[in-house]
């Protein structure tokens, strides 16, 4: 559909260098949704050269409170707050996500902030907390927050479902658990970490880190019908390569559609 679309804001793991941290923003019915902030003001960078207008922004969705994703997020409620307080941001700013997202970065906000930014919360700026398999609308789309049931860092992705019954599901940075079937199966598009190369899950070890491979996300997208499949979260010692390399791997194991999205990259939906 015309102007339905992910913009991949970064693509990175929390330690890279070469490429951001994994974060985006999808537009639907001329609305944004900025999903996870990467780890620092960054985000400003990664939002300019996109072309993308913050002060057309007004939700933001954060997975869980690792500092790679949710810090980013202090930096984007300190500027909305900043525009709000010189008369140059237009109504309400919502920060949705599970109770110790939104604690933590209320909490940060709050230690961190002068009262001048302050003094817009819960007037015009709130934070909101969503509970496991709660639907709410966002963007002219059913949009519900699920449990992805990590052992490491309680963590929410989510599935949109459009009008037209597209559905996109969004797994966090973890990798995909029984718990998370109804969401993940036969969806349209699913996003899914893949830390590295199943070749180089030797010198990364990305089980260890509660991660996966390219080859564990096509095998699991292909077992339940995905149609399209999106890998992000990735290291970044291969980034010229990178693309080639792990849509190479994916798709001996995936017959559908693969996106190995560079930073910056749109994808529509």
């Amino acid at each position: 559909m015309k102007n339905r679309k992910i913009t991949i804001l970064g693509t990175g793991n929390a330690m890279v260098k070469n490429c951001y941290n994994t974060c985006f923003m999808v537009e639907n019915a001329g609305e944004y949704l900025l999903v996870d902030a990467g780890g620092g003001n960054g985000i400003f960078t990664q939002l300019d050269k996109a072309g993308l207008k913050l002060k057309k922004v007004h939700q933001m969705y954060i997975t869980h409170s690792h500092t790679d994703h949710i810090l980013g997020g202090v930096w984007i409620v300190r500027q909305i707050a900043a525009w709000m307080k010189s008369g140059k941001y237009e109504g309400e700013f919502t920060a949705y996500g599970n109770e110790k997202v939104i604690r933590t970065l209320r909490t940060i906000c709050d230690l961190t902030l002068w009262d001048k930014f302050t003094c817009f919360f819960d007037d015009r700026i709130f934070f909101r907390v969503m509970e496991d398999k709660e639907n709410i609308r966002l963007l002219d789309a059913e949009f519900q927050a699920f449990d992805i049931g990590s052992e490491k860092e309680r963590q929410f992705g989510f599935m949109m479902t459009f009008g037209d019954g597209v559905r996109l599901t969004c797994l966090g940075d973890e990798p995909y658990s029984a718990c998370s079937l109804e969401y993940v199966k036969g969806c349209d598009y699913l996003m899914s970490e893949a830390f590295c190369l199943s070749s180089d899950a030797d010198r990364y070890n990305p089980y260890e880190k509660h991660h996966s491979t390219a080859k564990d996300a096509a095998v699991l997208a292909q077992d339940l019908g995905v149609k399209n499949l999106i890998l992000y979260h990735t290291e970044d010692d291969h980034m010229e390569k990178r693309k080639k390399l792990y849509t190479k791997e994916a798709e001996k194991y995936f017959k559908g559609k693969i996106y190995v999205p560079e930073d910056l990259e749109v994808i529509c939906l």
